[in-house]
This record gives structure tokens, C-alpha cells and sequence, in this order.
């Protein structure tokens, strides 16, 4: 049995400790939050023991740790479980600093602890699907990658102000997915962003709506699409097109039943946002992290995973802004 710890009980440490709670082969030992009513109410929901980081860092019965914290405290932690030999699993981003990830995958190294950054779409069943059928040379090589990603609606301008932008915090999953579905890193990167959605997203500094160009030293292209808005619901799409055919994931709808009448066809929504969505990609990776851990396997996608996806959303950001080209040299990382 697998002790983890979850470092943070806001949504997402919630949608983990509930994965934790259907499992067999491990558990949510402890809980910690910086808000004491939050680690409370999920202790009580997962049977666990509330603690603050440290204690739960001290603790020799915990095997593991899920860093679920803001983003700003990443560095810290990952560094201070590192040094108290905890297996780490970490949300995205990070951190939005390249060098401060750098350094705290050296940190790693150094433990010699196994660390997973969570980019969940690779293991959404349609995605993951897709990209074992490209593996399998089912359409041949690959040549065209499509990637749509749009919000139903832009998160609360204080989000966006801490954020990093969208790049670096809506793109970043993108990036890494083009990463996935291409097979290997791009050399070159083209960006462009605009604000459509809300003004006030263009005064706190950020784009609401954004493309990117990417291409590998191949000449393998992949086109990526965000906005903050979608009026009719989550949009998360994915098309390859490659010499012998083309694959493609489309929106996981709320049911599958359509109607047919004079009127013409009408189907579901989609789902409304990413936690109803991604709720199959959460179960899979962590199951991915826990037998990783527990047969002393490689974890995927790794801590390099995390920096490279964090260079190419710097780059984006920077390719927008100045409206220029930016060359890439990801195995230098």
C-alpha cells in the first residue's frame, strides 16, 4: 500500500484524494492545506490525517507526495520533498520560472526520488487512443497536428493576473500534447495572440485568444488553437492527419442520444469543464504514478516533460509579443 500525502485541498487536491479513495494499492495518508477548514473537510471525506507540509515531509510512513499547491510554492516543496526522499507528483506548471525548474530537477536528480508532472490529457482514453494508433503507423507518418482547446468562459481576473498568461497556464497542456502526438520536439515556433473575450484580460497584460505554429526538424507541423471563451461548452479537439490517413478526437459529449425531427439533428452538449471532461484522465494517471512508484518503474510524463512544455510556452509568449519567429533547441535543455 502506496502512503501519499496531498499538499493542497483545493479543487484539484479533491479530485485526487477522491481517485486515492476508489484504489486498492494506495491511500490518502495525509492532507494539508494553508487553509485549515479546507484540510478538514478532506481529511474527514478520505479518512486521513490533517498535517502541515513539514510534518507530512517528516513523516516516514508517507511514501509520496502530491504537490498541489499554488503554483508560487512549487519550488519549495519540491525541493524539500526531494531531500526527505518522497516519490513527487506534481501539478502544472512547475514552476513558471525555466531556471527555477532546472534547478529543482537537480534537486531530484540528486534524491534519486521519482517525480511525474501531471500533463493528465496524455492519458484522456481518446487522446491516449490516438496517439497508440500513430504509434501503430495506422495513417502512416505523421504531417498535420490540429489541437483546439477552448474555456467555456475566462477564469477571475485575479487568476489571470498571477497566472503567467495563457501560454503558460491554459497552452502549456497543448504544448505538451503536441509534443506527445508528434514524436519528437519542434525546432521552430510561430505566435500570435489577440484579446476577444474581455478588456479587462488585455489590461492585466494577457491574451484571451491565442494561436501557435510549431514545427520539428522533420518539417511536422502542428497548429494549436486557445480562447477563453466557448458558448457552447468546453471544446477540447484533436486531429492528425498524416501520409495514409487521418485520426481525430472529438468532444466527449454530456450523453450520446441524438434527435432527429423536421427541425434537423440535435445533439448533446459537451461536457461543461475540464474536471467532468478529464475525470478518466485523473483515474489514469495516477494509477500510471502509482504502480510506477511501486515497481520502481520510470514515471511519464517526467520532470523534463514539465521544463520542456514551460520553454515552448515562454517562447510562445515572447514569439506573440514581438511578432517574430523563435528558434528552438529543446534537447539542450
Amino acid at each position: 500500500m502506496l502512503n501519499i500525502g496531498i499538499m493542497g485541498c483545493g479543487r484539484i487536491g479533491q479530485v485526487h484524494g477522491e481517485t486515492l479513495r476508489g484504489m486498492t494499492n494506495a491511500r490518502a495518508a495525509a492532507v494539508a492545506d494553508a487553509i485549515p477548514d479546507a484540510a478538514e473537510a478532506l481529511g474527514a471525506r478520505l479518512g486521513a490525517r490533517v498535517m502541515d507540509t513539514d510534518t507530512i515531509l517528516a513523516d516516514d510512513g508517507i511514501d509520496a507526495v502530491i504537490i498541489g499547491t499554488p503554483t508560487t510554492t512549487h519550488y519549495n516543496l519540491i525541493h524539500a520533498a526531494a531531500a526527505a526522499g518522497k516519490a513527487i507528483f506534481c501539478e502544472k506548471p512547475v514552476d513558471l520560472s525555466v531556471d527555477r525548474i532546472r534547478d529543482c530537477l537537480r534537486a531530484i536528480d540528486k534524491a534519486s526520488v521519482p517525480f511525474m508532472t501531471a500533463f493528465n490529457r496524455r492519458f484522456d482514453p481518446n487522446f491516449a487512443h490516438l496517439q497508440r494508433q500513430i504509434a501503430d503507423q495506422v495513417i502512416g507518418s505523421v504531417e498535420l497536428v490540429t489541437i483546439l482547446s477552448r474555456d467555456p468562459a475566462p477564469p477571475p481576473i485575479g487568476y489571470i493576473r498571477t497566472s503567467g498568461g495563457i501560454f503558460r497556464d491554459m497552452m502549456i497542456h497543448d504544448l505538451d500534447m503536441a509534443r506527445f502526438l508528434l514524436g519528437e520536439d519542434p525546432v521552430e515556433l510561430t505566435a500570435a495572440g489577440s484579446c476577444l473575450v474581455d478588456p479587462e484580460i488585455g489590461e492585466a497584460g494577457d491574451f484571451d485568444t491565442a494561436v501557435v505554429t510549431l514545427k520539428t526538424a522533420s518539417g511536422k507541423l502542428c497548429q494549436i488553437s486557445n480562447s477563453r471563451r466557448a458558448t457552447y461548452g468546453y471544446d477540447q479537439r484533436v486531429e492528425v492527419h498524416g501520409s495514409a490517413g487521418m485520426l481525430r478526437a472529438d468532444n466527449v459529449l454530456e450523453n450520446t442520444v441524438e434527435l432527429s425531427n423536421s427541425d434537423g439533428l440535435r445533439r448533446a452538449a459537451t461536457q461543461p469543464f475540464f474536471l467532468e471532461r478529464y475525470s478518466a484522465a485523473y483515474r489514469a494517471e495516477m494509477e500510471h504514478f502509482v504502480q510506477a512508484v511501486t515497481l520502481g518503474a520510470p514515471v511519464s510524463p517526467s520532470g523534463i516533460d514539465g521544463l520542456k512544455a514551460q520553454i515552448l510556452a515562454d517562447a510562445a509568449d515572447t514569439a506573440a509579443r514581438d511578432n517574430e519567429t523563435k528558434t528552438l533547441d529543446l534537447g539542450a535543455s
